[in-house]
């Protein structure tokens, strides 16, 4: 069974129709979706993880229909199924890293497990700020905790919008292995929005150019 079957999907954005083609991904599969700013990434990807809904088409994540109920079915699959990295990151603010990625686990119904947490952090080079919020780290600190975030609950499908955006060539390095590592150990699949050019060499794998 495909991880995301993706058909007809379009959004209305800007009183404009993108179109994203037809997508399935199995386990293990990265797909790099690309193109300029404003060409509609962020939208489908929004759309695929149940976050904005599209003007026609269908998706499944693992089998299900992601927008076939009600939001707080959506929110649950999105919470267990999938991991999504943010442009905006929406870290909590008030609360350490360590437990931004503890509270996923609690909001997706699953024990909280701070060794996995810690280790996340650790492969991403943040894991001595541990315990420090977010609003004291940088911007590249910052969208490193987040994707540790994203695969924290080791979800079947992994959606990353512009995930090395704000990072030099070796941190963008380091974020592209640890999420090559995630597809290959956790058979996830791997859905990524960028611009980032860098990323075309150093993850392999489909690509979809939007205009």
């Amino acid at each position: 069974m495909a991880v995301l079957d993706a058909q007809g999907l379009a959004v209305i954005r800007g009183g404009r129709s993108i179109v994203l083609p037809d997508l399935t991904l199995e386990a293990g599969e990265t797909c790099l979706l690309t193109g300029p700013s404003g060409s509609g990434k962020s939208s489908l990807i929004g759309a695929i993880a149940g976050l904005l809904a599209p003007s026609s088409g269908a998706v499944r994540i693992v089998g299900q229909d992601r927008w076939a109920h009600a939001r707080p079915a959506r929110d649950w699959l999105r919470a267990r199924r999938i991991g999504v990295v943010f442009q905006t990151l929406h870290l909590v603010p008030v609360v350490s890293v360590l437990d931004n990625l503890l509270l996923a686990a609690r909001l997706a119904g699953l024990a909280p497990d701070q060794p996995r947490a810690l280790a996340l952090l650790e492969r991403l080079g943040v894991g001595d700020l541990a315990r420090r919020k977010p609003v004291a780290m940088s911007q590249g600190q910052r969208q490193r905790v987040a994707i540790a975030r994203a695969v924290m609950n080791r979800p079947a499908l992994v959606l990353a919008d512009e995930p090395t955006s704000a990072l030099d060539d070796a941190a963008a390095g380091a974020v592209a292995a640890m999420l090559a590592d995630v597809v290959a150990e956790s058979g996830a699949a791997l859905l990524i929005a960028t611009h980032d050019a860098r990323l075309a060499d150093l993850l392999p794998g489909r690509r979809i150019a939007l205009s």
